[in-house]
């Protein structure tokens, strides 16, 4: 039986959490709403606002669903920040601590983040926490060395989510993607990643140095964009590592403006099967090369 992660609440919590103290979150599900981030972005990559809800349509395993709830707001956050400290990432980490602190600039009072370092193995570094400040210390502290659990770290991120207080999630993953001393597999963290209602994020610090890339290296980004488009968020390689701190503040900006879009499936059945959701977006005219990104589906209640 599949495990869960399906988000079941209406747009008005999403709403009130905005506002509320996060000890008076209450809800009542009566039934099942899927609950759909989308992001939108023109040809320059830069994020599309104040679209309408009937350029949207949405689609499940196909067949056309009623758009029931739209929103544009924004809506408080858990982050989860997967940090490489690998020996991989050298001199990059310098550079990497100035990114993690340019992305916390974008997050707001009722935002929450927690830090995950990893080489050998992954670590929770520093628990769910509002004092960006302790995340930026414990950072600056940290050494790079070792071989790289990138995937046990995405594994450790999700898990830490289970914990988190905000309805909207997301990873961060910071990493030149090359894994080579994971536990879990490529297909164990697609699966699980698939699984989950998390989107996720990453910035690839793909450079090259004499002597080349190790056959990790080179599979980094395809196995980083693998990762991150299921859910609906996607990869931001960086051809030097002094553009990590400008692609660190743009995904918090696009994090800060998606549109939710959420339906009560036609199909009702509790089969556990994978629903297959695609979105469709009808361009405004004088708005040319839109894209819209979404997370690909997700898991139906079993019961």
């Amino acid at each position: 039986m599949h495990r869960q992660y399906l988000i079941c609440f209406t747009l008005a919590f999403i709403c009130l959490a905005k506002a509320l103290p996060q000890s008076d979150y209450s809800v009542r599900v009566d039934s099942t709403l899927v609950v759909i981030p989308v992001s939108v972005t023109d040809a320059t990559n830069h994020s599309v606002l104040n679209l309408e809800k009937d350029r949207f349509s949405l689609f499940e395993d196909g067949v056309k669903q009623r758009i029931t709830q739209f929103a544009d707001e924004d809506a408080p956050l858990s982050i989860g920040l997967l940090v490489d400290v690998s020996g991989s990432m050298g001199r990059k980490l310098l550079i990497s601590q100035n990114a993690v602190a340019e992305f916390l600039k974008t997050m707001n009072a009722q935002d929450e983040a927690c830090l995950i370092e990893f080489s050998d193995h992954a670590d929770v570094a520093v628990p769910f926490t509002r004092d960006w400040n302790v995340i930026k210390e414990k950072l600056s502290s940290a050494q790079s060395g070792g071989l790289t659990a990138l995937l046990d770290a995405v594994h450790l991120g999700l898990a830490q989510m289970k914990t988190a207080r905000n309805p909207r999630k997301a990873l961060l993953i910071l990493s030149d993607g090359g894994d080579n001393n994971s536990r879990y597999s490529a297909s164990d963290i697609k699966e699980i990643v698939r699984q989950a209602d998390v989107q996720i994020y990453s910035m690839g610090v793909f450079e090259t140095f004499p002597g080349g890339l190790g056959a990790a290296e080179v599979s980094g980004p395809h196995l980083l964009g693998e990762i991150s488009e299921q859910t609906g968020g996607r990869v931001f390689p960086a051809k030097s590592s002094s553009a990590l701190p400008a692609i660190a503040r743009r995904i918090g900006i696009e994090l800060r403006n998606e549109y939710i879009l959420a339906y009560a499936p036609l199909n009702s059945r509790h089969d556990g099967k994978y629903r297959k959701v695609e979105v469709k977006l009808q361009t405004p005219d004088g708005l040319a090369g839109l894209k819209a990104r979404w997370r690909s589906g997700y898991y139906a209640p079993s019961q």
